[in-house]
């Protein structure tokens, strides 16, 4: 079986786990001094690498090197070659034991999970449980795990995963040391994606490169699987266009052509462009809502300057001197543009010709 490219590329030390530079340095700190948290919580948007970094405390805290070799250990790092790393990284670790509330929520898996942990470990040093979406749990499975996080063996280590803190009751947050993962910059996901496409000898434009990762939202294993997609479909050479047919968007440059058009108040154009993204098949609701957040950004930009700072986490170099380009231009009239694309994108979704609402509202803005 074809091992899936998010798998195949998963980060194997703490040096490949881009975008969470802070994490990072706490966790291998705590790797070189052996100072191991009994419970951690990590928490933030999907596929930012929480799952990852759970994996990977697993292997550092029982990897058979760094309790062998007192240099290597100054490293804060898997060794990725012994047993134990080997054991994890194929998971089939009887030591690493992962569970994902969603499915497995009820008080009776906690039960479960309590009889397992007063059993030592079968071969390593610590006992790892994983808790993947723990926000899934439910109320009684939370109070009978909470007496087993005040009181942990030493030999447990305890690592819960949730894209939704808030519903992680306090109780249960104050006994874990906790991690907040942020959403990755979009530079970094998309030369991720190219270093994997070189590696597997993929041919792929750097704007297509940039829908993907755009596309992602700041998730690393989304933009993998799409790429995974893409080459399913597409083979050894990727277009542009084929990326924009899968993900039903248009790429930035037309985005951004089609919003100077509409800031430059240019009707004639604006309304052939338009039929053009119409005829061509692309997702029209989509299509507006994106372009409601470039020119959400050109008004931003226009009103504060100094946001280029915030996004720049966002956008690629020369996406972001577009919309500064275009902020230059933009004026007080085109807030009523905004508001009304608004509302347009609100009838287009209900409409079965979602085109003639997006029609009057730039025909009404323009004329």
């Amino acid at each position: 079986m074809v091992l899936a490219i998010y798998r195949k590329y998963r980060p194997a030390t703490f040096d490949d786990l881009l975008g969470q530079e802070l994490i990072v340095r706490v966790l291998k700190e705590s790797g070189r001094q052996n100072r191991f948290a009994h419970a951690y919580l990590f928490a933030g948007p999907r596929g930012t690498g929480k799952t990852t970094t759970a994996r990977l405390i697993a292997k550092i805290a029982n990897c058979e090197k760094r309790y062998a070799d007192q240099n290597f250990k100054a490293k804060g790092e898997p060794c990725n070659k012994c047993r134990s790393c080997n054991e994890i990284d194929e998971g089939r670790s009887l030591d690493v034991i992962e569970i994902d509330a969603a499915s497995n929520r009820g008080i009776d898996e906690i039960r479960n999970l309590k009889e397992s942990i007063r059993l030592q470990p079968a071969f390593s040093h610590f006992k790892v449980f994983i808790i993947d979406e723990a926000h899934m749990l439910t109320k009684e499975a939370f109070n009978a795990l909470l007496k087993t996080l005040e009181e942990p063996p030493d030999y447990i280590i305890f690592i819960l995963a949730t894209t939704e803190i808030e519903k992680v009751p306090v109780t249960i947050s104050s006994r874990t040391q906790q991690f907040h993962f942020r959403r990755v910059a979009l530079e970094i996901i998309s030369k991720k994606i190219e270093s994997i496409a070189k590696k597997e000898s993929i041919k792929i434009s750097h704007e297509a490169l940039d829908l993907i990762a755009s596309s992602a939202e700041g998730s690393f294993r989304d933009a993998e699987s799409l790429f995974d997609q893409l080459v399913s479909l597409g083979g050894k050479n990727i277009s542009l266009k084929e990326v924009e047919i899968m993900v039903g968007k248009i790429g930035f440059d037309k985005l951004s052509e089609f919003a100077g058009l509409l800031i430059n108040n240019d009707l004639e154009k604006t309304l052939e462009i338009l039929s053009q993204i119409a005829d061509d098949g692309y997702n029209l609701v989509q299509f507006v809502k994106d372009l409601i957040q470039y020119l959400r950004r050109v008004a931003v930009l226009k009103f504060n300057p100094d946001m280029k700072n915030m996004f720049e986490r966002e956008l690629m170099k020369e996406h972001l001197n577009k919309i500064i380009a275009h902020s230059f231009v933009f004026n007080d009239k085109h807030i009523d543009l905004i508001k009304n694309l608004i509302n347009a994108y609100s009838e287009m979704r209900y409409s079965q010709f979602p085109i003639i609402p997006l029609e009057v509202v730039i025909v009404e803005s323009l004329k």
